[in-house]
């Protein structure tokens, strides 16, 4: 059931800090991730009437390359809605108030294709800590150790997630969204330049010219070069 007014207009949408009345019962959708730079994003669902929240995830690997072009997150964002309702056993008498954001593009075209209603929507409070309290504890469990990341998104976690890839940037990318068009366009060539020039990489690369010079030294000594004695000229 499409929505009296359009998804843009701020008048149409409502905070769920003071949702309007419904008889029913009101079920909120969030995301957290889908804009950030490293780790899976997180759909949150929130049942207001018992207070229970479910999660479901997209793997980081649908946001790379002909993935992301193919749309491939937000159609599995689609199925993952699909799924969290079945567990919540929605029903047509039930109001679900759902993020604004574009993640939930295809989610708004299959609610209104299936007569499904739902409100634009600010989420803000319960739901909106817990889905991003979420993705954080997702990326300390990829080693984002920074004291500095937190739930709030924005410019600051960006740099974070950033500078984490940069450190390691063999061994990280493949925790990047790499679809993002800013990430071959620009950030992945910083990131390679800030890794070659790093401290540690350098450091690295004097412990394993060391380690060579030590190894082929050490071979010397185990296999010594023989001189042949040369008979002296008689005079």
């Amino acid at each position: 059931m499409k929505t009296k007014k359009e998804k843009n207009d701020d008048e149409s949408c409502q905070s769920t800090y003071n949702p309007s009345e419904w008889k029913g019962r009101t079920i909120e959708i969030d995301d957290a991730g889908t804009g950030d730079l490293v780790g899976d994003a997180f759909i949150g669902f929130l049942d207001t009437e018992i207070g229970k929240i479910i999660f479901q995830s997209v793997p980081v690997g649908l946001y790379n390359g002909d993935n992301k072009d193919a749309d491939l997150p937000n159609k599995h964002i689609v199925k993952v809605v699909i799924k969290a309702l079945r567990k919540l056993k929605h029903s047509k008498e039930d109001r679900i108030l759902l993020c604004r954001g574009s993640c939930f593009d295809l989610v708004r075209e299959y609610f209104n294709e299936n007569d499904i209603y739902y409100e634009p929507a600010i989420i803000e409070g319960k739901l909106q800590d817990a889905v991003e309290g979420r993705f954080i504890q997702h990326l300390r469990k990829l080693g984002v150790n920074s004291s500095n990341l937190t739930k709030e998104s924005g410019i600051q976690r960006y740099f974070i997630l950033f500078n984490w890839v940069c450190r390691d940037f063999p061994n990280r990318e493949r925790f990047v969204k790499m679809g993002f068009p800013s990430w071959n366009k620009k950030w992945r060539k910083i990131a390679m330049k800030r890794y070659q020039n790093s401290t540690e990489v350098k450091t690295r690369k004097r412990e394993d010219i060391k380690r060579r010079a030590n190894k082929i030294y050490d071979l010397m000594f185990e296999k010594p070069i023989s001189v042949r004695k040369t008979a002296s000229k008689r005079q």
